[in-house]
Parts: C-alpha cells; structure tokens; sequence
C-alpha cells in the first residue's frame, strides 16, 4: 500500500515560535489517520503545512511519492489536497449551491464518477433543500455539511478535516461521523484532526497524537488498543 501523505521530520514556526517539532507521520493511501492532541498541540499547523499555509523550515511532504514541500496552497490543490478547516469558513453571503459551484474541479486522476452538486445532495440530503438559501443563514451542522461538500466539490485526492466535530449536537456529529466513514470506504485518503478521542478510535485506521508539537504516540488503532495506553497522559481527562 503506497502513502498518499508524509511528514518528514517537520519543524514550524509562528514567527519565532517553534510550534512543530521534527515531526513525523503517514497516511496510507486509501486509510483513514486521526491526528488527536490538546489545544495548542500543533494540529491545526499540521493542516497549515500540509495545504501550503505555512512553509515548513526544516522537513519535507510527500504527496503520492513526489516532494512537494513548500508548494503553494493553489498548486497543492490542483495536485488534489483539500481542507475542511476548523471553524467551516464557508462564503456566507453566497448560496449553498454557489458555494458548491465556486469548488467545483474535475482533476485528471478522478476514475470514479467525481463529485458534483447532485452527489454532494445525495451524501447531505439537507443542502438539496437549501440549495438557494444564504449559507450564512444555515444551522451550524448544516454549514459543517457545506464545508464538507464544498472540499468533495475538488474531487480530492487527500481530504484534511479539522475537528469537523467542533460545536455541533451529538445528532449532527453522527451524521457527520457515518458521511465520513462513506468517504474511508469509498478510497478517499483522509486525515482527521480531532479532540475527541473515543470519535477518532471509533473510525480511524491510524492515529498519531501530538503533544507540545511532537509526535508523542503513533501507531494502528488496533496497536494502540492493543498497547493499553493511557491517552489522559497526552488528551486530559475524556
């Protein structure tokens, strides 16, 4: 199985604060990798290098074999990253259905039908019938399903989601949560950025946790249950 995403020995910085340090990790093409840690452990960073954000000053990325460290964000997307980011960041004064449009991208590699407008509906019944609402005007869990189909709008190769999870009702994360575990079966490469322990080992087939911008503990799901560890030494209390 080839990796579809690596870090190698990754150092960033915010201005002169180091925030990722010799950081390590990869995800197999086609699995799903659940990067877990504390507020302040470095994973939203780990999105920012990754999509071309924030350059790294020490490291390298792979993306499907090839060096692509220091890309720009615009290259890496038509080299088939995309982000869900933290927060959704979706065009509020635009409509659910031109939000979806303004992503839209057809990319070389799409051997499967590639996502449209029609498959996001069908993945979030919900947006059909929002279609030419204000996403502005839209629940939180509803602009979480939009961010969503707006990155699948790309038709990615390696989908980036930070804590997708983040202030929605438990009714809404388990929606988001099945959609997810779609996509895993579905082949796409998927990296989920995450507080919540007991959502990512219930879906992940790798976790990597970060702590203090290191990697702290990676391995398989399985070894990780396997090794009795306690995670509250690196998540708190859960």
């Amino acid at each position: 199985m080839s990796d579809a995403l690596v870090f190698s020995g990754v150092d960033a910085y915010y201005g002169d604060s180091l925030v990722l340090r010799d950081v390590s990790f990869r995800l197999r093409q086609g699995r799903l990798l659940g990067l877990l840690g504390r507020n302040g452990a470095g994973k939203s960073t780990c999105m920012s290098v990754a999509v071309g954000l924030l350059a790294p000053r020490r490291g390298e990325i792979e993306l499907f074999s090839s060096r692509v460290t220091n890309f720009r964000s615009e290259k890496l997307a038509r080299l088939g990253i995309a982000l869900v980011p933290q927060g959704r960041r979706i065009f509020k004064s635009l409509s659910v259905g031109e939000n979806l449009a303004v992503a839209q991208r057809v990319p070389p590699w799409a051997r499967q039908p590639p996502w449209t407008r029609e498959a996001v509906f069908r993945a979030f019944p919900r947006l059909r019938a929002r279609e030419t609402q204000m996403a502005g005007t839209l629940s939180g869990g509803e602009q979480q399903m939009l961010a969503i189909g707006r990155a699948l709008m790309s038709n990615p190769r390696v989908l980036l989601m930070d804590e997708p999870s983040e202030g929605l009702a438990p009714q809404i994360v388990a929606e988001v949560v099945t959609t997810i575990g779609k996509l895993k079966e579905q082949g796409l490469s998927i990296v989920l950025v995450e507080q919540n322990p007991k959502l990512v080992l219930s879906i992940a087939d790798d976790v990597v946790i970060l702590n203090s911008g290191r990697v702290a503990v990676s391995g398989s799901v399985e070894e990780i249950r396997r090794s009795e560890l306690d995670l509250r030494e690196h998540l708190g209390v859960f």
